[in-house]
């Protein structure tokens, strides 16, 4: 199986020698398409199930959490935990377009399972947390780029651009983080300019709802779309380790986004609670036109936001 590149990765290390608060800022080129796309005005977010959605806008193609496991697989999740996929993915690994760069939000096999540490060409950039991006060297990929929280990365493609900051995310109770991988949400801005991106998305990765998500929307107002991976997934049944419906009402009241799309739910047998759980805690709290449901396989289409 082969999926293309669009780009090998050319600058891997910190563009400044020291930290900041706002972290270090890391540089990914891309070769430049064959066809200009930096003025393409809508995007689109195509759900391919679990925490997998294909990104496309401005000439970017991103594919997160990729899991292409099949309706009854099972999954690691340390500790002898195993879980087992009661869906099929929308696309096959095989068929995928191009992909510019992967964007893991920690590493679980629901969410880089052992068909893509086998089959996922091993240059393929893939923007990830510290932790992670060490396990995937191991794995014999070359081209991880491990952030710290709010650490950046630049991307350049031809004459598209975009920054991907790494922002607070606790998979589990604070008293569970020795067993638990470290998490990081995403907020991609796209465009050249910093200050006023055309289109603000924020992508939350396994977290519950703590104090530190508050500390996002101070730092990036106006986000646009935000994908909430949802679930209530339960370790042993008892210890919940992502976001349920609640919670997902309560991140969204945090976060502020413009539009909001659920996924990462109904996917595993450890996911407690169904989508109709957020649907039922969207409704109550009068935020139903702010949310898209997706089936898998369907896609959202944006237009930048006039600002």
């Amino acid at each position: 199986m082969t999926i293309l590149l669009a780009a090998p990765v050319h600058a891997q290390q910190p563009a400044t020698s020291t930290s900041t608060p706002n972290g270090e800022v890391f540089a990914l080129k891309l070769p430049a398409a064959t066809t200009p796309a930096a003025n393409e005005a809508n995007g689109t977010v195509q759900f391919i199930g679990t925490a997998t959605v294909l990104i496309r806008y401005q000439g970017f193609t991103i594919l997160t959490d990729p899991n292409f496991l099949h309706k009854g697989d099972h999954v690691h999740l340390g500790y002898g935990i195993t879980a087992e996929r009661l869906t099929n993915p929308a696309i096959e690994l095989d068929k995928l377009p191009p992909i510019d760069f992967v964007v893991l939000s920690h590493m679980h096999e629901d969410h880089f399972d052992k068909l893509v540490q086998e089959k996922l060409p091993k240059d393929t950039p893939i923007v990830t947390t510290k932790e992670a991006a060490a396990s995937l060297e191991k794995l014999g990929f070359t081209r991880g780029i491990g952030l710290g929280k709010w650490d950046q990365v630049e991307v350049e493609k031809g004459e598209s651009r975009m920054r991907l900051t790494a922002v607070p995310g606790r998979h589990g109770k604070a008293g569970m983080q020795a067993l638990l991988p470290s998490v990081m949400g995403s907020v991609l801005d796209f465009g050249p300019n910093k200050a006023a991106p055309t289109y603000r998305m924020y992508i939350s990765g396994d977290t519950l709802v703590y104090d530190d998500l508050k500390n996002i929307p101070q730092r990036f107002p106006g986000i646009d779309l935000a994908l909430l991976h949802l679930g209530g997934t339960r370790i042993l049944g008892v210890f919940k380790v992502t976001m349920d419906g609640k919670d997902g009402v309560q991140l969204l009241q945090i976060i502020r986004p413009q539009h909001a799309i659920p996924i990462h739910y109904n996917d595993y047998d450890v996911f407690k609670s169904p989508l109709a759980d957020f649907a039922r805690e969207v409704k109550a709290a009068g935020l139903e036109e702010q949310v898209s449901y997706l089936a898998h396989g369907e896609t959202y289409t944006f237009k930048p936001r006039t600002r």
